[in-house]
């Protein structure tokens, strides 16, 4: 493995970690417990929210960003609750008493809480990857 790819698998293994800490900890102050598997989720979607700048130009307003956050938060735990919750028979969250909720894995009151915890994401990852890896200074517009 060259130097280059060394130092992106290390910048992916850092802030997989962090995401993963991160998220388990919300969940953990929000709900009162969290299953391993939500760690591991976190960790990748803090890395796929976090690439939202660096797959799309950096001028994209912070909100735009955070709706994409929210969708790919989303998307991710609809799949993750399919899998986990209604194949595995895990139980690890119901949204079945929630209005308008799909499967009892997603709820659009979630999503919109998805598109403030994604704000703090992308602002989180912007300045890891600035004091960590000397990445570009992160700037924003809000709208």
């Amino acid at each position: 493995m060259n130097k280059a790819s060394m130092h992106r698998a290390v910048k992916c293994l850092v802030l997989f970690c962090i995401g993963a800490v991160v998220y388990a900890l919300v969940e953990i102050l929000w709900r009162g417990y969290t299953h391993w598997t939500m760690a591991v989720l976190g960790g990748l979607l803090f890395l796929l929210i976090g690439g939202i700048n660096n797959w799309i130009p950096w001028d994209m307003p912070l909100c735009l960003q955070a709706i994409i956050g929210s969708l790919l938060v989303t998307g991710a735990e609809l799949i993750a609750g399919v899998v986990l919750n209604i194949w595995l028979g895990l139980g690890i969250w119901d949204y079945s008493g929630m209005p308008f909720n799909v499967l009892g894995q997603i709820c659009p009151q979630f999503t919109a809480a998805w598109a403030g915890l994604s704000i703090v994401a992308i602002v989180l990852d912007d300045y890891i990857r600035y004091w960590l890896f000397g990445e570009r200074k992160p700037k924003y517009k809000l709208f």
